[in-house]
């Protein structure tokens, strides 16, 4: 009787330390990858718009650092998005949205970046600037990008921003986003990359196949040659506000396989 009662307690004993131990395996399973998400966001927008997208990635364990950059050359962007990556404590997500692909492009040469994730975004090769990739398509119909004023900066068309940049937000959002943000100077345009962080890093891609503001043809040929994972949301150019979910589960594709 004693014997089979040792017989059992030690069985138990057995199979709660195999759960304990099962247990242990599947959390540090899940606990594998980057936590550390680094948003930069891109021309006639700024950080804000990623609102919905950061909360959805902070109540999943991520912490997110949202970039405002500057918007008065290359240089410039890269060295806010340099100084955000710097303050990390563990390797790097970085994310980009339309001009904010060439900043990361640049950036993510940092050895703290494990992978870079292109949202409806300019990847440009070495020598490439962002006016030569964007000529590489014709503009649509609804585009509204201008030329630059009399002090070198570019605004987006007023009439054309909801239909060309933000049609699947809302006229009231959209109005409210196109009187909060910055011009952007024209030389950030012209200025070509001189490093590619997807030639050496794993890339992610959001292909917005209702764009107005980047031909999705140019994303999809920009993307395969970046030789990204791609995924295809319909959704305007800033699809990260109207389609946050969906957004954000591409990003934690990307944080979940880092290294």
């Amino acid at each position: 009787m004693n014997q089979t009662l040792t017989l059992r307690t030690c069985l138990h004993t057995m199979l709660l330390f195999l759960g304990l131990a099962v247990s242990f395996s599947i959390n540090a399973q899940e606990k594998k990858g980057v936590a550390n998400i680094v948003i930069v966001h891109g021309a006639f927008a700024d950080a804000s718009g990623w609102e919905a997208v950061f909360k959805i990635l902070n109540s999943h364990g991520f912490k997110v650092t949202l970039v405002q950059n500057p918007l008065t050359s290359l240089e410039d962007d890269v060295a806010a998005t340099t100084r955000a990556i710097n303050k990390q404590d563990g390797p790097v997500v970085l994310v980009g949205h339309s001009w904010g692909g060439t900043v990361i492009t640049q950036a993510g040469v940092s050895p703290k970046v494990a992978s870079l994730v292109y949202v409806a975004a300019f990847a440009p090769a070495p020598g490439e600037s962002t006016l030569e990739l964007a000529q590489r398509a014709a503009p649509a119909p609804e585009n509204g990008i201008m030329a630059p004023d009399d002090q070198g900066f570019i605004s987006y068309d007023k009439d054309k921003f909801y239909a060309g940049f933000a049609a699947d937000i809302g006229k009231e959002k959209a109005d409210f986003m196109y009187a909060s943000v910055a011009p952007i100077a024209a030389r950030a345009f012209v200025t070509p990359v001189t490093a590619a962080a997807w030639k050496t890093k794993p890339s992610y891609a959001i292909v917005a196949t209702d764009d107005k503001s980047i031909s999705p043809v140019l994303e999809r040929s920009m993307y395969t040659r970046a030789g990204a994972i791609v995924t295809e949301i319909k959704g305007s150019h800033v699809l990260f506000m109207s389609k946050p979910n969906e957004v954000a589960a591409v990003i934690e594709q990307a944080a979940k396989a880092a290294k």
